[in-house]
C-alpha cells in the first residue's frame, strides 16, 4: 500500500487488509510505504489511528517507510492511493514485471488524502475498508 507520506491512507489500507487476511489465516504479508520520505519512522497520523480504531482495527504500531525499489521484488502487488503516487512508483520500476505489479488501490479512482481535512478521515477509512474487503475476495483464490 503506497501513499504520499505513509501516515494517513496507506497505513489504513495496510492495517485493515492485514487484519482481514490474518482473520482468515491467509498468511499474507501486507506493508505500506510513502513516496515521500519526510515521515519515515513516525507512527500513522493520530486521526488515521482513531478512524481505524473506530472501525475495530489497530494501526498505531506501524511506522512510516519510504518506498524502495526492493519492494518490487518483495511484494506481489503494489497498490497506490492516487495517480501521482502511481506515476512516482512506476518511474522507479525497471522491468515490465515490476510495472505489472503496480495499480491504483481503487478500481475507479483515487483515495482522497484526508491530511488537510479532519472530516475526511472517517469516510476515507470506510472507503478503504470496503476496498480491502474486495481485494481480499479478489486475491484469496
Amino acid at each position: 500500500m503506497v501513499c504520499l507520506g505513509n501516515i494517513c491512507r496507506s497505513p489504513l489500507a495496510h492495517g485493515i487488509l492485514q487484519h482481514l487476511a490474518d482473520k482468515e489465516n491467509l498468511g499474507w504479508q501486507v506493508h505500506s510505504a510513502g513516496t515521500g520520505n519526510w515521515h519515515v519512522g513516525n507512527p500513522p497520523d493520530r486521526r488515521s489511528v482513531l478512524a481505524a480504531r473506530n472501525l475495530g482495527y489497530e494501526i498505531g504500531t506501524q511506522r512510516a517507510r519510504h518506498f524502495s525499489t526492493e519492494f518490487f521484488e518483495e511484494y506481489d502487488h503494489i497498490l497506490v492511493m492516487d495517480r501521482n503516487n502511481l506515476k512516482d512508483v512506476l518511474n522507479l520500476a525497471v522491468t515490465q514485471e515490476h510495472r505489472q505489479k503496480v495499480r491504483l488501490f481503487l478500481v475507479d479512482g483515487e483515495v482522497r488524502d484526508p491530511y488537510y481535512d479532519n472530516d475526511l478521515f472517517d469516510p476515507v477509512s470506510l472507503e478503504v475498508e470496503q476496498r480491502c474487503k474486495e481485494i481480499l475476495r479478489e486475491l484469496r483464490h
